[in-house]
């Protein structure tokens, strides 16, 4: 008897569906064009928003780091894995951000989850989007908090649920991303945060997509809002715009010395290699000194998420470099992706579980080096293949 028979059985059902995903092979570096699967692509599917992945300043400071620390810490932060170069990356997040204290995590996935399960209880309570991060609604679960779930953006709603709260026993805490990482949309924070403060609710806003493409220099949606200080928790991450790996959390002083103590993926993971923290480092030198970066970054994007509505294409909801191209079939969404790479455009096809269903879509990201020439060329190849397909008539 095959006891795991199953899994194939479902992956057979999704290559019928055509929604199965065999993985592409990157062989370059993560570049506005690259090569994947032996092909010569315009890639419009990285988080590599100022492409900093390959900048010479990271790769020296992740060779110099790695000539002088070795490879890894060889232990969790807790035992004697905390290194210099850690404790410097720490402080360094937390002045960008303007907080008294940051965390390094392993992954963004690590630092949200991580935050949530630690601070809450099965008699607290959690008011959340329902497009938040996947690693939010498992930090959620693992928490064991009772949570409530509000419509998309709906600070009204979000005000009712914590209205109905009001006289029933444990803390609540109110949850957003800043940037919503499928359809690209901002989080409306300031009604968000005055409904926390009102409610005597935690704050707390995942700002991935938003660190290095929102507010000054980068510093995300806190800033692009002039939220400081009405904020409680902010994550981060090292592995878009900064180029690395990672994430962070960002707060008072007392929240990151018990995060020290109870997180439980800062607890039993071994902390970062010497390489990634310095080049983490190298990063934020690049935010703070190298502006034209980000507006670099914007124009593209104005100028792709223009021609793509004027040639017809439905790109939702979008405000920022995150520009999804609405299908709504799944099957189609992924027939689309797979017609844009024969031409020559990597795009990823995203369907359910990721969005709900009827609202696949290909999702596109430009970045600051792009230049106008790849972008009109995966124009071209993007409308071309629409009309084959009948996405454009």
């Amino acid at each position: 008897m095959d006891a795991l028979g199953y899994l194939r059985e479902q992956i057979e059902a999704w290559r019928r569906a055509g929604t199965y995903q065999a993985l592409r092979e990157l062989e370059s570096a993560c570049e506005p064009v690259c090569r994947f699967d032996g092909r010569e692509v315009i890639n419009l599917a990285s988080n590599n928003y100022l492409g900093l992945t390959n900048h010479p300043r990271l790769v020296e400071a992740a060779v110099e780091a790695t000539r002088r620390y070795g490879v890894g810490s060889g232990a969790v932060r807790t035992i004697s894995g905390t290194m210099s170069l850690h404790l410097e990356l720490e402080r360094r997040i937390a002045a960008f951000k303007q907080v008294e204290a940051a965390v390094v995590f392993q992954s963004g996935f690590a630092a949200n989850a991580g935050t949530v399960a630690a601070i809450l209880g099965p008699e607290d309570h959690i008011v959340s989007d329902e497009l938040n991060h996947a690693s939010i609604i498992d930090g959620c679960r693992l928490s064991k908090a009772k949570i409530h779930v509000f419509p998309h953006k709906d600070v009204l709603a979000a005000d009712r649920v914590l209205t109905e709260l009001a006289d029933v026993p444990g803390r609540k805490l109110l949850i957003t991303d800043g940037v919503f990482s499928m359809d690209g949309d901002i989080a409306p924070l300031p009604g968000l945060a005055a409904v926390a403060r009102r409610h005597g609710a935690i704050m707390m806003v995942d700002d991935a997509h938003s660190s290095g493409v929102l507010g000054r220099n980068g510093r995300g949606t806190i800033d692009h809002y002039d939220l400081h200080g009405k904020v409680d928790i902010q994550v981060g991450t090292l592995s878009k715009a900064i180029g690395a790996l990672g994430g962070y959390v960002c707060g008072s002083r007392a929240l990151i010395e018990y995060l020290y103590h109870r997180a439980r993926p800062f607890l039993f993971s071994t902390s970062h290699p010497p390489a990634v923290a310095a080049t983490c480092l190298a990063a934020f030198d690049i935010l703070d000194q190298e502006p034209e970066r980000i507006e670099n970054l914007w124009a593209n994007t104005r100028y792709f998420k223009d021609a793509l509505t004027a040639a017809g294409f439905n790109t939702g909801m979008s405000e920022t470099p995150i520009t999804p191209v609405m299908v709504g079939d799944a099957a189609l969404a992924h027939s689309f992706s797979r017609e844009l790479f024969e031409g020559g455009v990597l795009a990823t096809g995203i369907g359910y579980p990721t969005v709900p269903q009827g609202k696949a879509r290909v999702r596109t990201i430009v970045t600051a080096t792009h230049t106008r020439e790849q972008l009109d060329r995966a124009l071209e190849v993007l409308t071309s293949a629409a009309r084959r397909l009948g996405i454009l008539r």
